[in-house]
């Protein structure tokens, strides 16, 4: 990368981290990067499911919220300082199922404690302060991402100015914890899981790849599918059980082998948990109580559509905070893509954050008088015309 934006990508090294189980994971690391100017005000992305800490990435590989992070667009790291952490029981460099457990030298894999949203941003508080940061403007993520945040806000309120959670509800509710369910039976029903103890080379990839086209269902919209695929045919229809007829049945597939790729089936199957354990009133009586503890500015995003974190909860959500005399503002996206819709819509979402918190996301500078930054803005445009970004939600 050029040395117009400067970009960190590293571990911090934390030691010890005793979970809210109880459980002590002796030695823990987390991956970050860290883009924009070393004193600059700092924002937290906080990312989803199968998401990862490269938000911003390069002009070769454009990070996975490119939409609305990068140069030109509301979060702009010429003028932030944009840091990101992969998530505890994670797997792209920080602490989780495939890291070594140094107490007998062999990978955790499926002996990794359960974690829950609450002790991901405990390590993430512990890795800002070894990076230097004491305080940010804001904690910005959606779906688990969102969970994040909302955390952040309760277990740290003074460490922020503004909480910015979209497509999230206070608690996951029975029925996205019902969907995870049948994804984890997906991969524990697969011979190949092997009790978690899979090696990297054989892993559980009809498992796992069941459990992504699931997600998947979950994610997008019955408009959105209508419109995209229809009833188009892929190789015809009639021949066998196992054919792929339709167009819609080839891109399941086709997003099921994506992750099986990319992600680890044991890390999955920690965060659907973490996913599940997410409710800001467990142990603080109940969501609405736990909702006093707030005080910093908080603009929550809902999204049309969206089946897992319906907007109706997210809008009554707010009007609770505002009833107690919280500064919150709900504002809602229209948009085909339901769930998925916080990382497709960046332009929608950017609007929203210039109109709300202005002082933060003004208007975008041309990127014009900074090559680098022009280039990463040419990147990230391209990636965002020749495709919708993959599922990364939960």
């Amino acid at each position: 990368m050029g040395e117009s934006i400067r970009r960190v990508e590293g571990r911090v090294r934390l030691g010890p981290l005793t979970l809210e189980s109880g459980e002590v994971l002796p030695e823990v690391e987390l991956a970050y990067e860290d883009v924009g100017p070393a004193e600059a005000p700092v924002v937290l992305v906080c990312h989803a499911l199968t998401g990862s800490h490269r938000t911003v990435g390069t002009s070769a590989a454009p990070g996975w919220w490119h939409p609305l992070v990068g140069v030109g667009k509301a979060v702009d790291p010429r003028r932030l300082r944009v840091i990101t952490f992969n998530v505890l029981g994670g797997q792209d460099g920080s602490t989780g199922p495939r890291s070594i457990d140094p107490r007998n030298g062999r990978p955790y894999r499926a002996r990794f404690p359960f974690v829950t949203i609450r002790d991901m941003v405990r390590a993430q508080r512990l890795g800002l302060i070894e990076l230097g940061v004491n305080h940010v403007v804001a904690v910005i993520g959606g779906s688990m991402g969102g969970m994040q945040v909302l955390e952040w806000g309760l277990m740290y309120p003074d460490f922020m100015d503004l909480l910015v959670p979209l497509a999230v509800t206070p608690a996951t509710s029975a029925f996205a914890i019902a969907f995870n369910a049948v994804g984890r039976l997906a991969i524990t029903s697969d011979p190949a899981w092997r009790e978690g103890e899979y090696p990297e080379d054989d892993p559980p990839a009809v498992g796992l790849s069941l459990a992504r086209m699931i997600g998947v269902l979950t994610y997008r919209t019955p408009e959105q599918f209508a419109r995209r695929f229809g009833r188009s045919l892929k190789h015809g229809w009639g021949h066998d059980h196992r054919e792929v007829a339709f167009q819609v049945e080839s891109y399941l597939l086709y997003q099921g082998e994506k992750l099986v790729e990319r992600f680890d089936a044991n890390s999955y199957l920690y965060l659907l948990k973490a996913v599940d354990s997410h409710d800001i009133g467990r142990g603080r009586g109940g969501w609405r109580e736990a909702a006093r503890g707030y005080r910093a500015r908080i603009v929550a995003v809902g999204f049309r559509g969206d089946l897992l974190y319906p907007p109706e909860e997210i809008r009554s959500f707010v009007e609770h905070l505002r009833a107690l005399g919280k500064d919150a503002i709900y504002a809602e996206v229209a948009s085909e893509y339901g769930h998925d819709a916080f990382l497709v819509e960046g332009e929608q979402v950017g609007e929203i954050l210039r109109r709300h918190a202005p002082e933060l996301f003004p208007d975008p500078a041309p990127a014009s008088a900074d090559p680098e930054g022009a280039a990463l803005l040419a990147a990230s445009r391209s990636a965002s015309e020749k495709t919708v970004p993959s599922p990364i939600s939960g």
